[in-house]
């Protein structure tokens, strides 16, 4: 009889995230009988996600089965895949320091949680746990693959394929497809007439091509298009989140020629052309969502409250498809028919202009072999420079990661755009040792206490 994969998923009590990979994994025929090993450190998140998905087995009617673990390793053992969904230090007390502490600066920010000094604070705390979890795959199950969800994605991709070469990984995110969508939306196209090709940097990503399928079977660039429509006051259309009308983006397709793959809120905090102190004109004129992910958050906990009771007492769960990459990859790796995503991998001159270790994000064949990124070549050389901003970043956060050099955290909020572009040197010092200090022992031992600059 053949056997059944066993999924290990670290961080279960993400929830309603787990819940969709699970509900896609399950509608699998070659995967309905997986073992679901569910790990998390808070035990009643862990026991709703538990409930969860036996309601969802129950509602598909298949032969799949769920087991509940607090120790890492042992829900590790024997496992074929291994999906990362953790945020160290939650929103209170680690979100809202990384907000509140630059604030103090005059440092404004949206997301903070993929690069700027709120990305480099959330690699410093979470690399370490990525790691372990890395150390306890090598001993009970070298051979498994790492599906890893986590933010920030380029510096955690970049770190693991730094420290443990050995470990199958692929960091994975959906905002390649998901803003292919937007966009097709935007032009009232149907998705699935749409083909595109994107490359670059996790949340720095371009579509290098972006077309629609004519009835002749030709391909029209949809660019001109994008271009008008911003033009025209018809594009962006309203979408999911009234705070945010995603201008960013189209503004910096008329001066670069290309769509960026993460939405405004993310870009506009990536580059220093959006937020300024004094210019509250380019705040109004762009629609840009200043502290948007706390307020995602909260909103996120309050909704999770009436949804943890719903699942509690519903008889069934209802199941449909998400756009996440999980299932598909699982599927390719564990029957050999392939399929194409989008994944974050160790470059290794799939991108010729970008650093060979840097993490970039490229269409990745998956099949029996595993995940086997494309190559790319050039990026245009204006897409390259503005990647390579936020590629300085990552790699001088690593590089303290890797080296316990805890100079290297500063160099790396001294080389980030929007920080550069607002403080001066001594403000982004003072800064760094602030959230430092603040962060204490969510924080590996080495990059604890901050360190004062000696004046000349």
């Amino acid at each position: 009889m053949a056997r059944n994969p066993k999924i290990t998923f670290i961080g279960a009590g993400s929830t309603v995230f787990m819940k969709n990979i699970v509900g896609d994994v399950l509608q699998r025929p070659a995967l309905s009988g997986a073992t679901i090993a569910l790990m998390d450190i808070n035990p009643q998140r862990l026991e709703e996600s538990a409930i969860v998905v036996n309601k969802l087995i129950s509602t598909l009617g298949v032969k799949a089965k769920a087991e509940t673990y607090s120790d890492q390793r042992k829900a590790l053992s024997g496992a074929d895949f291994v999906v990362v969904a953790f945020q160290i230090g939650g929103y209170e007390p680690c979100t809202v320091t990384d907000f509140e502490v630059p604030k103090k600066y005059g440092l404004r920010q949206t997301i903070a949680d993929t690069l700027g000094v709120g990305g480099i604070m959330r690699g410093l705390r979470t690399v370490p746990h990525l790691w372990k979890i890395c150390e306890d795959m090598l001993a009970v199950c070298p051979d498994a693959i790492m599906l890893q969800y986590v933010n920030p994605m380029a510096i955690n991709t970049w770190a693991i394929a730094e420290k443990y070469p050995a470990i199958k990984q692929v960091g994975l995110c959906h905002s390649v497809q998901g803003t292919a969508m937007e966009l097709a939306h935007d032009l009232d196209i149907p998705y699935e007439e749409i083909r595109y090709r994107s490359a670059g940097i996790n949340h720095m990503a371009f579509y290098l091509t972006f077309e629609h399928r004519q009835p002749d079977g030709s391909y029209k660039n949809l660019y001109p298009d994008l271009v008008r429509a911003y033009r025209e006051g018809q594009a962006p259309k309203p979408g999911w989140n009234p705070r945010c009308p995603n201008k960013v983006r189209y503004e910096m397709l008329t001066r670069l020629g290309y769509f960026v793959t993460e939405s405004s809120e993310h870009f506009a905090e990536y580059t220093p052309y959006f937020i300024k102190g004094g210019r509250e004109d380019l705040i109004e004129k762009f629609g840009i969502p200043l502290d948007e992910y706390p307020k995602r958050c909260v909103e996120q906990i309050e909704r999770w409250k009436g949804q943890a009771e719903a699942y509690r007492s519903a008889e069934k769960i209802e199941v449909a498809q998400s756009k996440e990459y999980a299932s598909s990859i699982i599927n390719s790796v564990w029957t050999g028919e392939p399929s194409v995503i989008y994944g974050n991998v160790r470059n290794n001159g799939c991108i010729t202009s970008l650093p060979a270790n840097c993490a970039a994000e490229v269409p990745c064949l998956v099949d029996a072999s595993g995940i086997q990124p494309t190559f790319i070549g050039d990026l245009p050389p204006q897409l390259t420079a503005l990647i390579r901003t936020n590629v300085n970043v990552q790699e001088l956060t690593v590089q303290a990661l890797m080296t316990e050099n805890r100079e290297h955290i500063y160099h790396a909020a001294m080389m980030d755009p929007h920080t550069a572009a607002e403080l001066d040197l001594d403000q982004i010092w003072s800064l760094v040792d602030d959230l430092l200090a603040a962060h204490g022992d969510w924080l590996p031992d080495w990059a604890r206490t901050g360190r004062k600059v000696q004046a000349a």
